[in-house]
């Protein structure tokens, strides 16, 4: 996808903090953080990188959370990357720290598990969310989508009332009314793999309307918007490795057998 004419390019943010409990996949690859997996002869971040540096919508170099300099130094390949304030927490509260200290809006954001990231996965979805205007995106892929090209891969998924649909870690934070949005994102991390608790967190008569109604995605957003005083809008990506990270052991071995099908 070619750049809109007239679009400015946005920074983007890779957050690459480790679980306060340590994480086994680091422990089993022998490596001090998630960044540092090799994927094929790289880190796992410098693939990250890579992506967002051939995309013309994103503003280089990026940021990167969670990661000293040393560390950053050795995890970032030959892409140029600058490091972001680290704060203690977990995703939303890294996101929130490095909006204070480094970061302006708009912004992308992604994770450095993200191996199979490309530019035109990044294209597509900046795109789509700058046209859309929500004050927060989110991308989500469709079950369908992902288990059509990787039936054997387990993801979580949000089911919805039209189509379970499971994250892709690409997120797009466009004005400071999303922060409300990410503050009770941050709230609500101990149950991100418990929909239904954090549909409860929205109060009773919109988490009825979720949990009972069964609505379909959009209309889902359009209660949580309301509820949150902030637009929040989705990009349905039309790639099933947008939501393939690598969260296991399992994840890694199919992340490297994909990769290892491609000319890259």
């Amino acid at each position: 996808m070619s750049k809109a004419v007239g679009a400015p390019a946005v920074s983007a943010l890779v957050l690459a903090g480790a679980r306060a409990s340590g994480d086994p996949l680091c422990a089993a690859e022998g490596v001090a953080s998630k960044a540092l997996i090799d994927i094929h002869g790289e880190p796992m971040l410098a693939r990250v990188l890579r992506a967002l540096s051939h995309s013309p919508l994103v503003r280089q170099p990026a940021f990167v959370s969670g990661l000293d300099a040393p560390l950053l130094e050795r995890a970032r390949g030959h892409t140029p990357a600058r490091t972001a304030a680290s704060v203690e927490g977990g995703p939303a509260s890294s996101l929130l720290g490095a909006l204070e200290r480094d970061i302006t809006l708009p912004l992308l954001v992604t994770t450095c598990d993200h191996a199979l990231l490309t530019p035109a996965m990044v294209d597509h979805f900046l795109a789509s969310a700058i046209a859309g205007g929500a004050d927060l995106t989110i991308g989500l892929a469709g079950r369908d989508t992902i288990h059509a090209a990787y039936p054997e891969t387990k993801r979580t998924y949000l089911n919805f009332g039209d189509e379970p649909l499971s994250g892709c870690n690409l997120f797009f934070v466009a004005t400071p009314a999303a922060l409300k949005v990410i503050e009770f994102w941050k709230s609500a991390e101990q149950d991100r793999k418990k929909p239904w608790r954090i549909a409860w967190r929205f109060g009773l008569l919109t988490g009825l309307r979720i949990l009972i109604g069964r609505p379909g995605v959009q209309r889902v957003f359009e209660l949580i918007s309301a509820r949150m005083q902030a637009r929040i809008g989705v990009v349905k990506m039309p790639f099933a490795e947008a939501a393939i990270d690598v969260d296991s052991p399992g994840d890694l071995v199919l992340v490297r057998s994909i990769l290892s099908k491609r000319a890259v």
